[in-house]
């Protein structure tokens, strides 16, 4: 993975000739706004980004986006993995120092038998939300959850900058 470099230009003006904003200033943006507090991983999850669109080109900027922040900054897990799913949101939540109840001991198998995916995340967004952060699923690869956390003060940015770079996001209370 790239490593920091004080030479990119992060926020530097991305505009188009049409004063729209650039695919990389709406990288930026998503990047900055899924890791609340630490604008540091979003500088090396957008090097990174950069240097396989440059390698592999921009044909799916999303995908992209999803493999550089994997488990740092979102997650995709397979929809049968309930442990995954339970380990990635745990990972995510403890970069705020948050733990998760949910309402089980996800070590115990009959756990993981008795819950699904949309429980799963409509429990984490209940519990990340008093805290002032939001749970985000966003469309993947069929049979695959994926997602992210925000500051639940940005979800109206995160909504935009969704629909420029054309995910399709709902709330995790949302997951079905």
């Amino acid at each position: 993975m790239a490593s920091y470099d004080d030479d990119l230009d992060y926020e530097g003006d991305h505009d188009d000739e049409d004063g729209e904003d650039s695919l990389e200033s709406q990288v930026w943006a998503l990047l900055m706004l899924i890791n609340p507090g630490d604008e540091d991983a979003a500088r090396q999850q957008f090097a990174a980004w950069r240097e396989i669109v440059e390698e592999e080109g921009d044909h799916d900027p999303v995908r992209i986006v999803g493999r550089v922040i994997d488990w740092r900054a979102g997650f995709e897990v397979d929809e049968d993995d309930t442990r995954g799913l339970v380990d990635a949101i745990n990972q995510l939540a403890a970069r705020w120092n948050i733990a998760i109840d949910w309402d089980g001991d996800p070590d115990d198998d009959e756990f993981h038998e008795d819950v699904d995916g949309p429980e799963l995340f409509s429990r984490a967004f209940d519990q990340l939300n008093p805290h002032g952060y939001t749970l985000w699923a966003r469309e993947a690869e069929d049979e695959v959850y994926a997602g992210w956390i925000t500051q639940s003060r940005d979800d109206e940015a995160m909504r935009v900058v969704a629909t420029d770079l054309g995910i399709n996001l709902r709330l995790g209370s949302q997951v079905t």
